[in-house]
């Protein structure tokens, strides 16, 4: 324990008095201005709340030196300069509802306390008006000058926390605090299709180098969106997105959600904002990882770009001093609505996985080797017509040859003896209907042009080779089959209930007053899955019965785990899960084995339903079921043109 009392004692009781206001605007620039990226977060936001619709950022040394953003919007007026640097002076809000904000910034802290911390200057014209300048450092202001600008704004902050040195030490290297820089302004990118962010670093003096540009996008919405999340998440992401819109009591729910199949290792590509302003909010992070928890294993995440719309006085969003969290008057309505928006276009996806499973098996393949000259080989090679296919399919066709068009081959060719064998892992053709005609069965006409194409063979036992009409597929028999039981068994579970087993003497569990209370609360929704509480008084509950198909359960475990559940994300699935995880195992067993040899029938009929079945694409694990290679793709592997 400290030698020294922290507390105020009777002998020595010191006076309050009032700060002045250099002091306060360096104590809120400790809240509002944590680091660079954090001074760039809120002039940005100043620009755009301006109505800008291209804002240029300017950074030297990670920001530590310089801070320059410029941008096109409405401008001040040489009057408003000085108000813009007093504290909670403002344009934005009026003061009357503080609940009813439209913009991003309302608080009126941010230059003030930029100013009480390093070097700014702020440059600005308003149409109608002369341009005019003003500068402060360490929080003394100069006076307002003339000066030469066009339009807009330009706001320049140099040697941040220069008067507040012992901050400095506490800066990271000017690599990462220019990557958070770069996070910042892409998050708002998103948020704003239509404005036009540039990032330029310029450490060393000069033009520097663009780390970052988006142009503005017009039109609708999506492909404003679309176009913005492709150039700031890459195209990956835009092609493996499926598009979110939802609406539920004046809520409404829009964006972009990826595939299963593409996931991540951490979750660094999830971006959720409300009414346009980007937030790190453990609500609805813990909603968009409850929406995929039945697609992706606990070390995968998914990856996402969601944005609620909603009347701004059904959000506060003054209960943070950065802005970056919210409270939601009904936080269930939006837990729900991002959940059920997000598994209904899961579903809808059907058997769809990423592009980017096809693109890992391309690109482990390899192709020879390039010539003397670096360039790849070419290779002027024609593709068989259709004729010439069935012409090839007959010669190598046992038994008797077919009559044809062209030269008969030998009488007495036998064909390659692999397809001799009576588990031939070939699809036939459909021979000419005869009394020794005994082909198996081949795919329905036109069953090229389905999704997943004709089966037309099987190989190692375990991977089914398809044609489709512009390419080939190969499924994982054992891993398409275990997910389409699984899904049947969660249909039959869901229709019929969960049975529970009820306890002989049921196990007295004792928790926190708080907890005991939180957790009756969610007792309706646990017997849904077969788990029976009530209350027992005083601070303890009793558990009377536990899903059946879970056997032996410690009560008091799960009790305990639902409730640290409940407390991180506000809603629990661990009861959900546990029997889930039961009917994975379930299908497991119950699914087509790897190293059986499967007949066409029933390969073509593993194919149609995988089509017809939700999420069929990946496995109860997050794997893809299925590969899918494009024709183009595969002759340029062997050098076709």
């Amino acid at each position: 324990m400290s030698s020294q009392d922290p507390h105020i004692s009777d002998s020595d009781r010191p006076t309050i008095r009032q700060l002045d206001d250099s002091a306060i605007n360096r104590i809120a620039a400790g809240e509002v201005v944590e680091r660079p990226a954090s001074a760039v977060k809120e002039l940005v936001e100043n620009a755009i709340d301006a109505g800008a619709q291209r804002i240029t950022i300017e950074i030297a040394d990670g920001g530590k030196t310089l801070i320059r953003v410029t941008d096109d919007g409405c401008g001040m007026t040489s009057r408003d300069l000085p108000l813009a640097l007093s504290r909670h002076a403002t344009s934005k809000i009026d003061g009357t509802d503080l609940l009813n904000i439209h913009t991003f910034g309302f608080r009126g802290e941010a230059l003030p306390s930029l100013g009480a911390v390093g070097r700014l200057t702020i440059t600005s014209r308003a149409a109608g008006h002369d341009a005019a300048m003003i500068r402060v450092a360490g929080g003394k202001m100069e006076p307002v000058r003339p000066a030469a600008l066009r339009a807009g704004t330009i706001v320049e902050l140099s040697d941040l926390f220069y008067a507040t040195p012992a901050r400095l030490k506490f800066m990271r290297t000017d690599r990462a605090e220019s990557q958070a820089i770069g996070d910042v302004v892409k998050r708002l990118a998103m948020a704003e299709p239509s404005v036009g962010f540039t990032l330029r670093d310029v450490s060393g003096g000069g033009e520097g180098r663009v780390t970052f540009r988006a142009d503005p996008l017009t039109g609708d919405l999506f492909d404003a969106l679309h176009g913005r999340l492709a150039s700031v998440l890459g195209r990956e992401f835009a092609e493996n997105a499926l598009k979110i819109d939802a609406t539920r009591d004046g809520i409404r729910l829009f964006g972009y959600a990826a595939l299963p199949t593409y996931s991540r290792g951490a979750a660094v590509a999830q971006f959720l904002f409300v009414n346009s302003r980007p937030v790190k909010d453990k609500m609805l992070t813990g909603a968009l990882r409850g929406a995929y928890f039945d697609f992706l294993s606990r070390d995968r995440h998914p990856a996402a770009a969601l944005f609620i719309d909603c009347d701004p006085t059904l959000v506060d969003v003054n209960v943070h001093p950065a802005k970056s969290e919210v409270r939601f008057r009904d936080p269930g309505l939006a837990r729900g609505l991002i959940v059920s928006a997000l598994r209904h276009a899961l579903a809808e996806a059907g058997h769809r996985a990423s592009t980017t499973v096809a693109g890992a098996t391309l690109g482990a393949m390899r192709p020879e080797a390039p010539t003397a000259s670096g360039a790849a080989r070419v290779y002027q090679m024609d593709r068989p017509s259709y004729g010439a296919r069935s012409l090839s399919y007959a010669a190598q066709s046992p038994g008797q040859p077919q009559e044809v068009s062209e030269p008969a081959p030998p009488p007495a060719a036998p064909g390659f003896a692999e397809f001799q064998s009576a588990y031939s892992g070939r699809v036939t053709e459909p021979e000419a209907p005869g009394p020794m005609s005994h082909a198996p069965e081949a795919p329905a006409p036109g069953a090229e042009a389905l999704p997943l194409g004709a089966a037309r063979g099987q190989v190692h036992e375990n991977y089914i080779i398809a044609q489709t009409a512009d390419g080939m597929v190969i499924v994982d028999q054992h891993a398409a089959h275990e997910r389409l039981v699984y899904e049947k068994l969660k249909h039959q579970m869901a229709e019929n209930g969960v049975a529970a087993q009820a306890l002989l003497i049921p196990e007295i569990v004792e928790l926190g007053s708080n907890d005991c209370a939180r957790l009756l609360t969610h007792a309706e929704a646990l017997r849904k899955f077969g788990l029976g509480l009530e209350a027992f008084g005083g601070n303890a509950v009793a558990v009377r019965e536990t899903p059946a198909i879970l056997g032996e359960v410690n009560a008091e475990a799960m009790v305990k785990d639902i409730l640290d559940e409940l407390d991180d994300q506000g809603e629990s699935q661990l009861v959900q899960a546990r029997l889930e995880a039961i009917l994975s195992r379930v299908a497991c067993h119950g699914s087509i084995r790897s190293g059986r040899r499967m007949r066409g029938e029933e390969m073509n009929a593993l194919l149609r339903e995988m089509e017809a079945t939700p999420h069929s694409g990946q496995c109860n694990h997050g794997r893809p079921t299925y590969v899918e290679l494009k024709l183009a793709d595969i002759e340029r592997l062997f050098g076709r043109s």
